[in-house]
């Protein structure tokens, strides 16, 4: 699928504000396609994509999840997990779209995944660091991205743990087997 087309697809179902992240989503994800040796198109694809069903109404997303057998474990955490594996499901049951990395690289830029494949990384790490996130923490981890994406997603997931216990939320299973798998593979922010 041409760029073009597909930002056109996805334009239609986000926020203008929604859309330059994507765009930023997509250039970054370019970029750490290029430098990490993943099919790049890949990348700009799954980047397109990624946020296709984040404004989509929780109803249709609960329901999107029961009704696809989707982990239940899903609905007892926050909804905005729930975007990213119906996404997945939604673009190839709406757009087309068939191939499983670019696919999974959608389903886990929320939550990650232990042994996450190199393009769900670049997706999950480039929707963290896109230029137009500002928080405490972004640019460290644009910095380790540069020279190691397995620390670099470590300090995301670390960022991201840390600000949900600041909130008294809950943390996703799948968030922290992610950490611990990269953690005792040898990965670390420090």
């Amino acid at each position: 699928m041409e760029r073009e087309v597909a930002l056109k697809i996805v334009s239609e179902q986000l926020t203008e504000r929604r859309y330059i992240h994507t765009l930023g989503v997509m250039e970054t994800a370019i970029e750490l396609a290029d430098l990490y040796g993943e099919d790049v198109k890949k990348a700009e694809i799954a980047a397109i994509f990624h946020d296709y069903a984040k404004f989509r109404p929780k109803d249709e997303m609960k329901n999107i999840i029961k009704e696809q057998k989707m982990p239940n474990i899903l609905l007892e955490h926050n909804s905005e997990l729930w975007h990213a594996p119906v996404g997945a499901y939604l673009v190839e049951k709406e757009v087309g779209i068939h191939d499983e990395d670019i696919l999974s690289a959608i389903k886990y830029h929320t939550s990650g995944r232990p042994n996450m494949a190199l393009l769900e990384k670049i997706i999950y790490v480039a929707d963290y660091i896109e230029p137009g996130r500002q928080f405490p923490g972004v640019e460290e981890v644009r910095d380790i991205a540069k020279h190691n994406l397995d620390q670099a997603l470590v300090k995301a997931i670390q960022n991201t743990i840390v600000f949900l216990l600041k909130k008294n939320q809950t943390i996703y299973p799948d968030t922290i087997e992610t950490y611990n798998f990269l953690v005792l593979k040898g990965g670390s922010a420090s």
